[in-house]
């Protein structure tokens, strides 16, 4: 069967196909030119229109195809042949049925038996009905190839129909009616085509060899800010811009050159935001090999640009993240050996000229590596919080005082709020730490003076806002501080959160104080916002979780507070992987008066926890090599012999094992290294041990 739709006129015997028939011919063999298939089913799933790419691209045999066959007739053929692999067939054939008649838009791809893909496009038409697009999506090349046989095939019908219209001279006026009949159908054909490439969700247009569009369809005309009609018949150049062009161009003229060509450019959108596409240009090329013109085929890949490169900044603050905690972790572990033994030289030798010209400045500098590792720790968010619902109002009038005495004269400071009571949980102290620090960068983006405003507000992020700030969507308590500083450009805002990034001098500063700032809130369940533009300022927002109101805190249960005369002669459990770590804790116990018994691990501590009832007290490392580590041994202890008091140290100071919060059972408290003896003391104290 010749023709791809159901005639509506014409009889048999006629000398002439009527002009009814004419246009079917023509608009089916116009269908037969795409590379793609196309099958049109009306409302009640029966077929009106397909093509033979339809037909050749599923291995439908001709005779199935005909008007009026149901859309299940297909599906069935292709179920029975096993083209949707195992299963039941008439299982397979009802669900494709069913989903069919929802008449839905879909996308989908199809490996066929033989190998190929399939991509399917399925769209409603205005008047009721069903288009599907079946493009052969592993072999591009050969689809251009086809199209131009087509379109040779297409003049030579052209061609054959013009003589014959010459040959009927004597039939003039018909003729001329005829033709105008034809007219006024290939508008209609050409309308209803307009609205099928306009359904399409892609850019399509067609520009010739003198780089002037002959067609756009809706989505390429409104990319650029036209219609397609004002798109028709006008230059490249006019069309996209002077930016886009001179990105373009190279690559139009390889097309019109007989090159297929594939590329990617940005743009500025309607909306004021970077836009991106991806293009593919074929040329189209007659038969004798001229390069007739060339498609466009444009995919707008703005939101998948941008999701990658979220992505590839997630994934590189991540891993800095567990490379500072590594580090931190081993520095902690060298500067509790290093502050054990300086303190230990001090005390044994206070009256030596040497304690005050060495092991003081000695101390000092260790000292100062201890909080550099906190700061650290805070942006690999493993540094010890003590979360509770705090009044962020009432604290940013507090810090305010204390930021006004930090900043010169010539910098204003002022503050604001846009809600009467908004109510944050988070560590009190940390976030003083990172107004404090923002306030410090903000000085220095201010030499000549300028002003400094904190302003707190409450805001609701949707899933969207929430989705780019990795965090849950809800209600957030948000605090920004803004200057009228030097700013930033977009190579510094890249970094701004890298430890040990600085734009100041060599010797200015760490680094380390905007990465604290983010990992303290990322790690307090929130988000950083950052703006910036060069001369004109910056504000960084912090975001976190709100809560309805500040609860009074509920009082910990009162125990008996001991010093060092109560510890003398406790039998104390050490558990400690690291020799040098164990020595200095070992020496700081027996100066308590403790008598100690050590494990290099786990699971030797474990063995002598269960077979030695003098042990009065466990101290712990947190990480240690094998299967039981230190939050694994704080369980046994639990469940062993509950009432065995126990204290975990550790150079990353997880604050899941840290004492106080909101946990119900917050386990073992947490003693952070580098600590003193005084410190280690503190930490028994509660214990009552």
């Amino acid at each position: 069967m010749n023709g791809h739709q159901q005639s509506a006129c014409g009889t048999v015997g006629e000398a002439e196909p009527s002009s009814e028939r004419r246009y079917q011919e023509m608009l089916g063999a116009g269908l037969d030119l795409l590379d793609q298939g196309v099958t049109v089913f009306d409302a009640e799933l029966r077929m009106v229109a397909w093509n033979t790419a339809f037909l050749r691209l599923l291995d439908f045999p001709e005779g199935l195809a005909r008007p009026g066959v149901s859309f299940e007739a297909f599906i069935r053929y292709n179920a029975e042949r096993g083209d949707y692999g195992p299963g039941d067939p008439a299982q397979q054939v009802a669900e494709r049925v069913a989903r069919a008649k929802s008449f839905e838009p879909h996308v989908t791809e199809r490996i066929r038996p033989n190998g190929r893909i399939l991509s399917i496009r399925g769209f409603p038409l205005p008047h009721q009905g069903f288009i599907t697009v079946y493009t052969d999506v592993t072999d591009q090349r050969h689809a251009a190839e086809q199209i131009a046989r087509h379109q040779a095939e297409l003049e030579e019908h052209i061609e054959s129909r013009t003589e014959a219209l010459t040959r009927a001279n004597e039939e003039l006026t018909a003729a001329i009616e005829s033709n105008k009949a034809i007219t006024q159908a290939l508008r209609r054909s050409e309308q209803r085509l307009r609205e099928i490439t306009d359904a399409i969700p892609a850019a399509v247009a067609y520009f010739d060899r003198e780089w002037a569009y002959r067609y756009a369809n809706k989505g390429y005309a409104e990319w650029f800010g036209w219609s397609a009609d004002q798109v028709e018949g006008r230059k490249i150049q006019d069309v996209v811009g002077q930016e886009v062009f001179e990105v373009v161009q190279p690559y139009v003229a390889r097309a019109l050159a007989g090159e297929r060509v594939t590329y990617e450019y940005q743009l500025t959108g309607r909306d004021g935001n970077p836009a991106r596409a991806r293009s593919t240009l074929v040329p189209d090329i007659a038969p004798d090999g001229t390069v007739l013109g060339g498609y466009v085929h444009s995919v707008d890949v703005t939101e998948q640009r941008r999701t990658q490169a979220a992505l590839a900044q997630a994934q590189k603050m991540e891993a800095i993240g567990q490379l500072t905690g590594g580090l931190a972790h081993d520095f902690n572990n060298m500067l509790t050996v290093v502050i054990g033994n300086l303190v230990a030289l001090k005390e044994n030798h206070p009256d030596d000229p040497l304690t005050e010209n060495f092991v003081e400045p000695a101390m000092h500098a260790a000292n100062r590596g201890a909080e550099l590792i906190r700061r650290l720790l805070g942006f690999a968010r493993r540094q010890p919080l003590e979360p509770k619902p705090v009044e962020v109002n009432e604290l940013i009038l507090g810090m305010s005082k204390l930021i006004r005495r930090s900043l010169p004269s010539t910098i204003a400071v002022s503050t604001a709020s846009r809600e009467p009571c908004l109510v944050a949980m988070v560590d009190a102290h940390q976030l003083e730490n990172a107004l404090l620090n923002l306030a410090l960068n903000a000085r220095d983006a201010m030499p000549n003076g300028g002003e400094l405003r904190i302003e707190s507000s409450l805001e609701h992020l949707n899933i969207h806002a929430a989705a780019d700030l990795e965090v849950p969507p809800g209600d957030y308590v948000q605090i920004a501080v803004t200057d009228n500083g030097m700013g930033m450009d977009g190579s510094t805002l890249a970094r701004v959160f890298e430890p040990f990034f600085t734009t100041k001098q060599f010797g200015m500063g760490s680094g380390l104080g905007m990465s604290m700032v983010y990992g303290f809130t990322k790690q307090s369940g929130g988000g950083v916002r950052i703006r910036s533009r060069q001369a004109r300022g910056t504000t960084v927002a912090l975001l976190l979780p709100r809560v309805e109101e500040a609860q009074p805190e509920a009082a910990l249960p009162a125990g008996r507070e001991v010093d060092a005369a109560d510890l003398a002669g406790k039998l104390v459990l050490l558990a400690e992987d690291d020799a040098d770590v164990r020595s200095v804790v070992r020496m700081q116990l027996a100066e308590l008066g403790c008598a100690v018994v050590e494990a290099e691990n786990g699971a030797e501590a474990a063995d002598m926890v269960e077979n030695i009832p003098a042990i009065a007290l466990v101290i712990s490392d947190v990480v240690m090599p094998g299967v039981m580590d230190g939050r694994a041994l704080a369980r046994f202890v639990k469940r062993f012999r509950p009432d065995l008091p126990m204290v975990l140290m550790s150079g990353f100071a997880e604050s899941g094992f840290h004492a106080g919060g909101l946990d119900p059972d917050p386990g073992p408290p947490l003693l952070a290294k580098p600590f003193s003896r005084d410190k280690l003391l503190a930490a028994l104290r509660p214990l009552g041990a």
